[in-house]
């Protein structure tokens, strides 16, 4: 499973005729994986060819608008940092066209090709790359190691937020032209607050040309130093190519993202979330006109993914989830009602794209299932849809590989909900035998379990030794609506496990292959969270697994990088009188504590940190439940490294096999 190959986003080019994407031919050893370019026919006329082959990876990659050459992000041997490189699709060497102290990523080509924009971390107040090397040597040269705040937050994901800044800086495409930081000396950047969207490691603006070249549309916010006490909103603001002070274009109580110009140059798109009383609220999409946001989406009670408008600049084609599923829907340009054009019975679409300039509305998108790996794959929406691969990396690897389809099945909760569920049986699979019965549980909680491929939690490696897994979406996942995802606010265990438990109970009753007397539970995150508190409430599973998962409602907030959301989540802080801190909190329950429980966490994890792990496992101690700790001291919120995950694997399975 690890050594299957990792297709990236297809990056069709502007006429239509090719598709770029990344490949990566992944070792458990690093230094042997590789991470190139490549480039196939849009009609699938032809295999796929390599476009680059060296030891550094490549990344951000795009077409130039006239379709004959490619920039990308990369570290070659003689780079420093990573820098931005162009090379043609007829061939030859890639050339270098940047020379950056603090590295370049996620170049864009500016309309007319004759520039690029890119994205650097720069330090505060530097005008120029001279002053960031000035003022990096000085930080070298500090006798003393220390961070120093003066505001929250401190932390972001597996990183300690520092002083380094997101800026967007321009290339000319002239030799001795020097790059230019848009953004150094403005008054926006020396706002205590400024920063750019953080997510999982994450600090990024997401900048775009205007159609015309001479500005660069990117989202920021200025009241990040907020983010204990309120939302942290994210605005779009404007700048001009030649520099000067960013003109801020939105001002709504939200936060925008993934900017982008319709082909005609008329109108500008973008995600859109509003802020409220609810922790979760659907992204939707939204046209930005005169400084505010025009919704195109607001009837779809589904949260838009990715979005592409089409060449004609009439429609605007988009993913959405969809009980376990991602589907491809159009909304007219003017708004109106979401149309579906492409589901799945199986897998997921993502990554969708359109070229600027083809004559009819051409999609490029990911596929993949719970048994294939993502492939690349054309749908044509005229006359009808027709789709075809045109990448297929894995096919003989999969072949060696007994993976059954995903299956789903409903059930109405004690509550009266409709609850959605998928099961994955073992290799080798008998109906007329019994299994065990595994129940996992998906993080979030705002996320679902789909029929889409993952290492971290492989439907099909958890299965292997025998059992048939569960997945189930309960209140709180995304794909069900806006009310379903927000319902699990002042609530965020009890509703969701029993949800869980009775979809257990649902399986045993419907298949006859599950034996109902060996039933495990194990999650990760958010599913952590969930395994301990079945840890404190039920002891009809034999075991529990629980990665990154909070034992503490209290001091997990008080230690994570991000606690205004788990306040509302809650009711209030912890020092007020909401009983979510105290009911539903696990470690106030650990003399109900019984089942015995593998307990992992990454040493690097600052969103549920160590604290929690060591917490749950100082009170497995004290009441003398059996259980065994794991901590990976080079992971993060995820176990990312090939040995690592293994190693994760032959501990589960082991530990499923001693107790099941």
């Amino acid at each position: 499973m690890w050594a299957l190959k990792r297709v990236g986003a297809p990056i069709p080019s502007p006429d239509g005729k090719w598709v770029l994407f990344s490949l990566i031919e992944p070792a458990y050893d690093e230094k042997d994986q590789t991470v190139d370019l490549w480039v196939v026919p849009a009609n699938g006329s032809a295999k796929p060819r390599r476009l680059t082959s060296t030891r550094a990876g490549e990344s951000g990659a795009e077409w130039s608008p006239d379709s004959k050459k490619i920039v990308f992000s990369t570290k070659r041997e003689t780079d420093e940092a990573n820098q931005i490189y162009i090379i043609d699709i007829a061939g030859g060497e890639a050339a270098r066209v940047t020379n950056i102290s603090t590295g370049a990523r996620n170049p864009r080509w500016r309309p007319d090709g004759g520039a690029v924009l890119f994205v650097s971390s720069v330090f505060p107040g530097a005008m120029n790359d001279d002053d960031n090397k000035r003022l990096a040597k000085e930080k070298r040269d500090r006798k003393y190691k220390a961070r120093v705040y003066d505001s929250f937050p401190v932390r972001n994901w597996d990183k300690w937020i520092d002083e380094m800044q997101t800026h967007v800086i321009v290339q000319e495409l002239v030799d001795g032209a020097k790059p230019k930081d848009l953004l150094a000396g403005t008054k926006l950047v020396a706002e205590k607050g400024f920063g750019g969207r953080i997510g999982s490691g994450s600090d990024d603006i997401d900048p775009a040309w205007s159609p015309d070249g001479r500005s660069v549309v990117f989202v920021a916010t200025t009241d990040r130093t907020s983010a204990a006490f309120a939302e942290t909103t994210i605005q779009l603001y404007s700048v001009s190519a030649s520099g000067g002070e960013p003109k801020q274009m939105t001002s709504e109580n939200g936060t925008y993202g993934k900017p982008a110009f319709s082909p005609d140059g008329k109108t500008l798109y973008a995600t859109y979330e509003t802020f409220g009383p609810n922790v979760y609220n659907l992204t939707r999409l939204a046209a930005i006109e005169g400084g505010k946001a025009r919704i195109l989406t607001g009837s779809f009670d589904r949260a838009v993914g990715g979005f592409a408008v089409s060449p004609d600049s009439k429609t605007v084609y988009f993913t959405a989830e969809e009980a376990g599923h991602e589907n491809v829907y159009r909304v007219a340009a003017n708004g109106g009602t979401a149309i579906l054009v492409a589901d799945n019975e199986k897998g997921c679409y993502t990554n969708l794209a359109v070229p600027a300039k083809t004559d009819a509305p051409v999609l490029f998108l990911n596929w993949d299932s719970a048994a294939n790996p993502p492939e690349i794959v054309r749908l044509d929406v005229r006359p009808e849809n027709a789709e075809k691969f045109l990448t297929g990396f894995n096919e003989g690897g999969l072949e060696k590989i007994d993976t059954a389809p995903v299956k789903h099945f409903w059930f109405t909760s004690k509550a009266g909900k409709r609850i959605h569920n998928m099961y994955v049986t073992p290799p080798n699979f008998d109906p007329k035998k019994k299994y065990p019965l595994l129940v996992v549980m998906h993080g979030g909680p705002h996320s679902q379990w789909r029929d889409n491929w993952g290492l971290r939690w492989n439907y099909h490696l958890l299965a292997a030794p025998g059992y048939v897994v569960l997945l189930t979406n309960y209140t709180g996942s995304t794909g069900f609506g806006e009310k379903f995802a927000q319902d699990i606010q002042g609530d965020p265990f009890l509703t969701p496990a029993n949800e869980i438990n009775e979809a257990a109970d649902e399986a045993i009753r419907l298949f006859p292959f599950i034996d109902g007397t060996r039933q495990a539970a194990a999650g990760a995150s958010y599913g952590g969270h969930l395994a301990n508190w079945l840890e404190a409430t039920t002891t009809r599973y034999k075991c529990l697994i629980a990665h990154a998962g909070s034992m503490n409602l209290e001091s997990q907030w008080g230690s994570s990088d991000m606690i205004y959301s788990r306040e509302k989540n809650a009711g209030g802080p912890p020092w007020e009188s909401s009983k979510t801190w105290t009911e539903q909190n696990p470690i106030k329950m650990a003399k109900n504590f019984k089942t015995p429980i593998l307990v992992t966490v990454g040493e690097n994890d600052f969103r549920v940190p160590l604290n929690q792990s060591l917490e749950n496992w100082a009170t497995l101690q004290r009441v003398k439940v059996p259980g065994r700790l794991i901590v990976f001291p080079e992971e993060n919120h995820w176990i990312l490294k090939g040995e690592n995950g293994r190693y994760f694997y032959v501990e589960l399975h082991s530990w499923l096999k001693k107790w099941l």
